[in-house]
């Protein structure tokens, strides 16, 4: 009897943790779908959805999908999607960024994670080793979406970016209208903008800043700096694509310049401000240097700041190699290590999301990033966007290097450091980052498709 107990003690165990893992979804209020002619129209252009079939033979099947936010978005989809199959459930499971890479790779590695997650290209190494590649032709998402090239390995697709997000210039449209500035002062070169934030920018009658023209403090700097050598055909990565190409002439002309800006032409100082998006949101500065986040953190913490964008300036009025990087928010992943049933629905589902326009372009105006999908180029609700509508005229003359290691941000932040506020030469201060990049660098695995880019030609 004591082993009989024992023996079913360990069975409840065996089933309750299987239940837990997520091994067995629960698949419960589920209908069999015998309609596989639903009426409906293919949905797509080039990458196609055809709701007109069983999926998983109509019988019932349950998957989650993993994400660290725009929970509201995919449920959206995931709504539209089970009223077409109502043997279909799709768990939409919402994780804090902070534990979400944490967590995700360890259920990757068995067959108890989700199906399919949200994934970002800054986790590419982590992850790739556990997506499975996408079954829809690559032909058909380069018609579709920009930059699919940058994202094939060995001729599939892991992944693609739904948007792109960039670099632009926010200013204050008060200090703006006060400097007598108009719309049509807006600085297309540097040369323009150096005079822009010169008159943008107030002392006290001790020659103290008491308005900056220009912030770059805190991530100015190196945010800025792996992008501008794009303007004047420099790239980030040497030919093998593997080291980084960040002590040269453009470089160090370009740090030259941003650094005349607080020296010479006194427009900022590094004692100015700890944060320049503190500062510009307490309406101390008057222009900063942002990625899209920006628009979402002036709506959300500084809702009384009237502020407006413009595209970076170039170092003249002709069409730059490419006018800033840019980086992809990416297309889900599918989990190679789910059970097969389980990563047809999510490949399914994946053709869904992209065959149509409603994920895309809700995704795009929720991250402040500019659709990637082709057709939403021209799309109303995209360019009544301040920061969409700046990026649109030459959103194809941004390049992607590829999801970098950490080290070439970091680095050239204490390069920074070094220049602003140590008054280290700044050929010695770029030099020793280059050494040091290249040492951090050492095992990286990572290889840039800076080639990739659509323009890459013109510029050898």
């Amino acid at each position: 009897m004591k082993k009989l107990i024992s023996i079913l003690v360990i069975l409840c165990l065996f089933f309750v943790l299987g239940a837990c893992s997520g091994s067995s979804q629960d698949v419960s209020g589920l209908k069999k779908d015998d309609k596989s002619d639903k009426g409906m129209k293919v949905i797509g252009e080039n990458v196609k959805f055809n709701p007109n079939k069983l999926v998983n033979k109509g019988e019932p099947i349950a998957i989650e999908l993993w994400t660290w936010g725009g929970k509201d978005v995919f449920q959206k989809q995931v709504d539209k999607y089970q009223k077409i199959y109502p043997n279909v459930k799709i768990k939409v499971v919402n994780q804090p960024w902070e534990d979400y890479w944490t967590k995700l790779p360890l259920q990757l590695k068995g067959k108890n994670g989700p199906a399919m997650f949200n994934f970002h290209n800054s986790y590419h190494s982590n992850t790739i080793n556990f997506m499975a590649p996408y079954d829809i032709p690559t032909k058909a998402l380069v018609k579709d979406y920009i930059g699919v090239p940058a994202h094939e390995i060995n001729g599939s697709v892991y992944y693609i970016d739904y948007a792109l997000n960039s670099g632009n210039i926010y200013y204050n449209k008060k200090m703006w209208k006060a400097a007598g500035l108009i719309d049509s002062d807006i600085p297309k070169t540097w040369d323009q903008f150096i005079k822009v934030a010169q008159k943008l920018t107030k002392k006290d009658n001790k020659g103290k800043i008491i308005q900056s023209g220009f912030d770059l403090n805190g991530d100015g700097y190196k945010a800025m700096i792996a992008g501008l050598g794009y303007q004047k055909g420099e790239l980030l990565f040497k030919e093998d694509g593997k080291t980084v190409n960040f002590y040269n002439k453009t470089t160090i002309e370009n740090t030259k310049m941003l650094y005349d800006l607080y020296k010479k032409y006194e427009v900022g100082s590094p004692n100015f401000s700890d944060d320049s998006t503190k500062s510009f949101g307490n309406e101390q500065s008057a222009m900063v240097y942002k990625w899209g986040w920006m628009e979402g953190e002036l709506k959300n913490n500084y809702p009384d700041v009237e502020w407006g964008v413009f595209q970076t300036p170039t170092p003249s009025k002709d069409t730059p190699f490419a006018y800033d990087r840019y980086n992809g928010e990416s297309t889900p992943g599918i989990n190679k290590n789910a059970p097969k049933d389980q990563q047809a629905v999510a490949q399914d589902f994946l053709k869904f999301l992209l065959a149509g326009e409603e994920f895309s372009k809700e995704f795009s105006l929720f991250n402040a990033s500019f659709p990637a999908k082709k057709s939403l180029s021209d799309d109303p609700d995209i360019l009544a966007d301040p920061v969409l509508k700046t990026l649109a005229p030459n959103i194809d003359h941004y390049i992607w290097p590829g999801a970098f290691p950490a080290p070439v941000e970091t680095v050239s932040g204490k390069v920074a450091e070094e220049i602003f506020y140590n008054d280290v030469d700044i050929k010695s201060a770029i030099k020793s980052g280059q050494v040091q990049m290249e040492k951090d660098m050492k095992n990286a695995n990572f290889k840039s498709v800076e080639s990739k880019y659509k323009f890459f030609s013109k510029n050898q």
